[in-house]
């Protein structure tokens, strides 16, 4: 474990190199374990894959009292209990109309697009990370057997649910945006809605379970073509 600076009011504490979620499980444990014990100086915990950073407001506090204290703290971390995520699923609309690359992973993999899809729909994947925008979930691990490179040039706009794949990674596109992540399906649920609370599906922690429907169901339920 290795606390670093991260920036003027910010730490970053690195649990581990592995991406497992033994270790994702670990970064969830300190997050509850330093919002008890820190609320007062903190202005966000930002968790990661296999680390957590730590934004402090620096009139309550300062570096060197922040860290020790995380520092000590850390040393209860396997005490903590945490409770399992929540199991959500969401729909999704696989065909080569709402999946574009489907038929460029099959060249690159050999599977057909159908067993792409079942692979995909087979297993849950555990929420390890939400950033690059609002709302965009990193889920893992994808079935090795479809696992796939991001882009070498990523597309100007990628739209609202959008589901892809970038290596072992799979994710839903909360609204539309570059990208370049190999697109598969779409997906009709709103990832991030300010107005809702909460505002978004799921959470860090959380396991996701991709259900596939028709092209009518997806439509029904509030998916854009």
């Amino acid at each position: 474990m290795n606390i670093t600076v991260a920036g003027e009011n910010a730490l970053i504490i690195y649990f581990d190199q592995a991406v497992c979620p033994a270790v994702s499980a670990k970064v969830q444990r300190a997050v509850l374990l330093l919002e008890e014990a820190l609320a007062p100086v903190l202005v966000d915990l930002v968790p990661s894959y296999a680390s957590l950073l730590v934004v402090y407001d620096v009139f309550q506090t300062d570096i060197n009292r922040i860290r020790d204290q995380i520092r000590d703290l850390l040393q209860e971390l396997d005490h903590v209990d945490v409770q399992d995520g929540s199991l959500v699923e969401l729909p999704v609309y696989y065909s080569l109309e709402s999946g574009p690359d489907l038929q460029v992973i099959a060249g690159q993999t050999g599977l057909a697009v159908d067993e792409i899809i079942a692979l995909h729909q087979a297993r849950e994947y555990r929420v390890y990370a939400i950033g690059f925008a609002p709302g965009f979930a990193y889920l893992g691990q994808v079935d090795e057997r479809i696992a796939t490179p991001r882009l070498a040039t990523p597309r100007g706009l990628v739209p609202r649910g959008a589901v892809g794949i970038a290596d072992r990674q799979t994710a839903v596109y909360p609204a539309a945006s570059p990208g370049g992540w190999n697109l598969i399906g779409r997906c009709p649920t709103a990832m991030f809605d300010l107005n809702a609370i909460p505002s978004m599906p799921v959470a860090v922690g959380d396991r996701v379970r991709f259900v596939g429907v028709d092209r009518q169901e997806y439509l029904a339920l509030g998916g854009e073509l």
